[in-house]
């Protein structure tokens, strides 16, 4: 029996505004949680909560849903509750400066450490060279040079007063020290030398050797004289330097007496400047000590070393922190060494060392976009290597290639407690899960956002969240009407009758919209009018390929007949999907019916332009129909289908049943209705089954109709199924109350066949046949006329011949 057209009410299910208890959403308080979204939330705090490696959190659903400024809102109330993170600095090691020491402080304590540091080289370069100017250190090495001095000349004294009792003299030359004989106490000259007796030439010959192996022992010993005053004035320095030094760090070490670390590094600060205070002094032939200190500390890389990098500083915090990382390389998250030219090469050290997304959310959580971190090379890796080792270090790129690279730092890694957000759709965390075994030790909760909520009971609470968006925008409150035309259009986002969108990113843009109307309007609060004018704008601003194909139909080159009847043809209906805009296509679907081999040919398939489901739904059709109709003789049915006018791929099931309707035509003989056009999926019992896109194909037959004239015979047949996901325009309900058009319901291809033909079906008495006139009868019985046709064919000529 043929169903019966749709009543209007259930063609579009509205939501009255007498059923809002309140004026505007100026009234309404903030949703006390994410609508429809429980599920996603208990994941969410369950996996911020839970402690344990691995227990990281994956947020996954569509865009637009606003999964980010949920996950936002739920960090920051945890974290507000939770205690800041402890800051971070590096500092210079003194006995491995290509290794800086990381030291953790508490929290606001690491900007006046480095003030403090700042602080003290200042210091010391006004109080190192005032010690080494004053005149209690001059005097002290005025001293220590007089010894030097006098121990020099004591040990000369010796050699030269011996050397004169033996007629010889120690003389100091340009080239050195010399021996020379004397006689009365003169030097005299070679020529004197030899007018002497040879006895007394030969005396004075030996102790001058003798002199000079006297001379050269003496000589031998000042290097040792010169060394025991270099550590003296070594000493010396290291005492005054200690005495300029001591008080300033011991004020330090009594502002951090409670930081062991700290401690120790001011102590490693001391002892180096006390070391190294030669250094500083340089030698005598260039410039004198003070000078020397000075230069030193004016220096970059002197006053570099016992400087503090801050890499993360919470004296401002309230809580723990949330870090969104919107552009997640291996850089910015584990942090860089930079460098700075210095005479045509690359030089860096431990001030140089940046922090990444790690650093500052280390102590608490950090939200990435999961497939912004997979396309950044060896961002993914690291950010794994990083949770599985528990802590960040920062290496150059080049070293993660493993390709040789010059010296360079290797900070000390820093421990890592920090809790992952990663935003992404569905697809990507089930391949993730599938492809990369360590992914679901690393991310072990999974917060699945629902892309439509239930929409019984909930349009109180789809207007307090309404409400709070236009109020987070800051835009004007809607009035009741208004809020329930949202409502009705967050149903036809779902595509669902019963259901609402929960994508916040597409309820935003219609609020903005809807607020620019009324701004035009020159409206203060939101009316319904500006939200519809808003909707039909969108529609407006993305119907350009719509109005051409209506136009196309129109003028008769894409060829849709709209009125009279064809013999195996039929209106198909299929979704054209352009960006964010959808609407249906109504198209020719043709079938052709002969003698051969059982087969139901279809053409898209053959061409290649028909996908794997619209191809299985094209099987399906001869198993429907070879058990229905000829279960006991051979099927010897070859047809062909084919959408016509299709020049790009055909996938999709949703038109097997207006396929089948239309072998049914040309099988029975009876030609279709082409005023109605049809849509549904069937299966080999020749049930019809829901599709998607309904309201949009719908709405494009509909189209057409208008353009051509409605007649009130036209319309469209959907499966049942389909009903609950009604959410047709106003003028199409409109069209359907006055009759004009009709929505009729099918569960079965009988109830649709009959429809289109205008003759009953037919059911199948005990006997299995069907009665006579009817559809299902004309079908049987051409198939019986193929298959007689067919087993003619087989028999010899002879036998052939002898039939009556």
């Amino acid at each position: 029996m043929a169903p019966k057209p749709l009543p209007p009410d259930l063609l579009r299910r509205v939501c009255p505004p007498e059923d809002l208890p309140f004026q505007t959403t100026a009234e309404l308080a903030d949703p006390d949680g994410p609508l429809g979204q429980e599920r996603a939330a208990e994941a969410l705090e369950f996996g911020t909560a839970v402690r344990g490696p691995g227990y990281n959190v994956f947020v996954l659903g569509p865009p637009g849903l606003g999964k980010h400024r949920f996950v936002k809102r739920v960090l920051e109330k945890r974290a507000a509750a939770e205690p800041p993170a402890h800051d971070w600095c590096y500092l210079n090691d003194f006995a491995a400066a290509h290794r800086p020491k990381a030291l953790r402080l508490p929290p606001g304590r690491a900007r006046p450490f480095q003030r403090e540091m700042e602080r003290l080289v200042e210091d010391l370069r006004a109080s190192i060279p005032a010690v080494f100017e004053s005149e209690d250190y001059r005097s002290r090495l005025q001293v220590l040079e007089k010894q030097l001095e006098e121990r020099r000349g004591a040990a000369m004294k010796e050699v030269k007063e011996r050397a004169a009792a033996r007629d010889v003299a120690v003389v100091q030359t340009p080239m050195g020290f010399a021996v020379a004989p004397i006689r009365a106490g003169e030097v005299i000259d070679p020529e004197q030398f030899h007018q002497l007796p040879e006895e007394e030439q030969r005396r004075i010959q030996e102790a001058m050797t003798a002199v000079q192996q006297e001379l050269q022992v003496a000589l031998r010993g000042l290097p040792q004289l010169e060394r025991e005053h270099r550590e003296k004035v070594k000493e010396l320095n290291r005492e005054a330097a200690l005495y300029a030094v001591g008080h300033l760090l011991d004020d330090l070490r009594k502002r951090h007496d409670d930081l062991p670390e700290v401690l120790a590094h001011l102590d490693a600060v001391q002892a180096d400047v006390v070391e190294n205070v030669h250094d500083f002094l340089g030698s005598a032939e260039a410039e004198d000590a003070a000078g020397q200190i000075r230069k030193l500390f004016t220096e970059g890389p002197a006053l570099r070393r016992y400087q503090v990098n801050v890499m993360v500083d919470q004296a401002d915090a309230r809580g723990a922190p949330v870090v969104y990382e919107d552009r997640p390389s291996y850089a910015d998250l584990a942090g860089r060494i930079e460098h700075h030219a210095h005479f045509g090469t690359l030089v860096t050290d431990f001030t140089m060392i940046r922090p990444g997304a790690l650093h500052r959310a280390n102590g608490g959580y950090l939200v990435l976009d999961a497939l912004r971190v997979l396309v950044q090379p060896l961002a993914w890796d690291y950010l794994k290597a990083s949770l599985a080792a528990g802590s960040i270090r920062i290496d150059p790129p080049e070293r993660l290639y493993g390709l040789s690279t010059t010296a360079s730092l290797e900070p000390e890694p820093i421990p890592l407690s920090v809790k992952v957000i990663l935003l992404g759709d569905r697809r990507l965390y089930y391949l993730l899960a599938a492809l990369d075994p360590e992914f679901l030790e690393h991310f072990k909760v999974e917060a699945d956002f629902e892309d439509e909520i239930p929409r019984h009971g909930n349009h109180l609470g789809y207007a307090r969240m309404l409400a709070m968006l236009a109020r987070g925008e800051k835009l004007r409150p809607l009035s009741c009407g208004a809020v329930a035309r949202v409502v009705e259009e967050g149903a036809r986002l779902a595509g669902d009758a019963e259901k609402l969108t929960a994508r916040m990113q597409a309820l935003m843009d219609l609020l903005r919209e809807a607020d620019h109307c009324a701004g035009q309007a020159g409206r203060d609060v939101v009316a319904r009018e500006d939200v519809q004018s808003a909707v039909e704008g969108q529609v407006r601003r993305q119907s350009r390929v719509r109005e051409r194909i209506l136009e196309e139909i129109a003028r008769g080159t894409l060829l849709v007949d709209t009125a009279g009847e064809e013999l195996g043809q039929v209106n198909g209906l299929s979704v054209l999907q352009l960006g964010d805009f959808a609407f249906g296509r109504p198209s020719r679907i043709t079938a052709r019916v002969r003698l051969g081999k059982g087969e139901v040919v279809d053409i898209e398939r053959e061409v290649e332009l028909g996908g794997p489901i619209h191809s299985k739904g094209v099987l399906i059709l001869a198993g429907y129909l070879g058990q229905r109709y000829t279960p006991d003789r051979p099927f010897t049915l070859s047809a062909s289908l084919v959408f016509e006018q299709s020049y790009s791929g055909v996938e999709g099931d949703s038109a097997s049943s207006a396929e089948l309707y239309a072998l049914v035509s040309a099988l029975s003989g009876l030609p279709v209705r082409q005023s109605l056009a049809v849509t549904g999926s069937v299966n080999q019992l020749g049930q019809v089954q829901a599709i998607g896109g309904v309201n949009e194909k719908i709405e494009g037959f509909f189209d057409v109709c208008r353009g051509r004239g409605l007649t009130g015979d036209q319309g469209v047949l959907i499966p049942s199924s389909n009903v609950k996901h009604l959410m047709l325009r106003r003028d199409v309900v409109q069209a359907c109350a006055e009759g004009k058009f009709h929505v009729w319901p099918v569960e079965h291809v009988d109830q649709g066949i009959e429809l289109l033909t205008g003759v009953p079906a037919g059911m199948a008495g005990p006997d299995g046949r069907f009665p006579e006139g009817s559809v299902n009868a004309r079908v049987a019985a051409r198939l019986e006329a193929l298959s007689e046709h067919a087993r003619a064919f087989a028999m010899p000529p002879e036998a052939r011949k002898a039939q009556p």
